[in-house]
C-alpha cells in the first residue's frame, strides 16, 4: 500500500475517534481490505446506553500537595479540587467496536489492514489476530507495548506512522 494511502486511511481512523464520547481518550479504527473500509469503530459504550465513558473520582480533601495528587493520577482540577477520569468498565474500545460491526457484516476480516489512532492494548490485540487481519498502522502509542508484541508473535505487521 502506498505511503499516501496509508497516511489517508490512518487520517479517517482519527476522524472517527472525534465521535467518540470519551472525555479521556478518544480512538478510532477503520478496517480495510481490498483498498476499502469495509468496518469503521471508536471507543464508547454499547448502543443504547448511556454515553459516559468515564467516572469522575474526586481527589480526597485531606491531599492538598500537588506533586501527591499528580502522583495519584488527580491531574484535572476545578473550582471543586482536583479529580481523575477513569474509563468505565463497559467502555468498548475503537477495535472492539470495529471487528463487533465486521463480525455482524457479510465482509471477512481475514487478510485485512487495520488502521487505529492508538497502538492497541492486549485485549484487542487477542481480537485483531483471530479476526484474521494482517497488519496494524498506528499514530499514538498506548502506555505499554503488551498488545503490539503479541501482535508482531503472532505474525501480524505492526508500523506506527507519523
Amino acid at each position: 500500500m502506498k505511503a499516501t494511502m496509508l497516511q489517508a486511511h490512518l487520517d479517517v481512523a482519527a476522524r472517527y475517534a472525534k465521535l467518540s464520547p470519551a472525555r479521556r481518550l478518544r480512538v478510532g479504527a477503520i478496517v480495510v481490505k481490498d483498498d476499502r473500509i469495509i468496518s469503521i469503530g471508536y471507543n464508547g459504550t454499547p448502543t443504547g446506553w448511556n454515553n459516559n465513558c468515564e467516572d469522575r473520582i474526586d481527589a480526597p480533601a485531606e491531599l492538598t500537595d500537588t506533586r501527591e495528587l499528580q502522583r495519584q493520577g488527580f491531574n484535572c482540577g476545578d473550582s471543586q479540587g482536583y479529580y481523575k477520569l477513569v474509563t468505565r468498565p463497559e467502555v468498548i474500545h475503537a477495535e472492539e467496536n470495529a471487528i463487533a460491526k465486521l463480525a455482524r457484516s457479510t465482509e471477512s476480516g481475514l487478510g485485512a489492514s487495520m488502521f487505529v489512532t492508538h497502538a492497541p492494548c492486549l485485549t484487542c490485540a487477542k481480537l485483531i489476530l483471530q479476526s484474521g487481519i494482517i497488519a496494524v498502522y498506528y499514530r499514538h502509542e498506548y502506555r505499554t507495548t503488551e498488545g503490539l508484541d503479541f501482535l508482531r508473535q503472532g505474525g501480524v505487521q505492526v508500523q506506527q506512522l507519523p
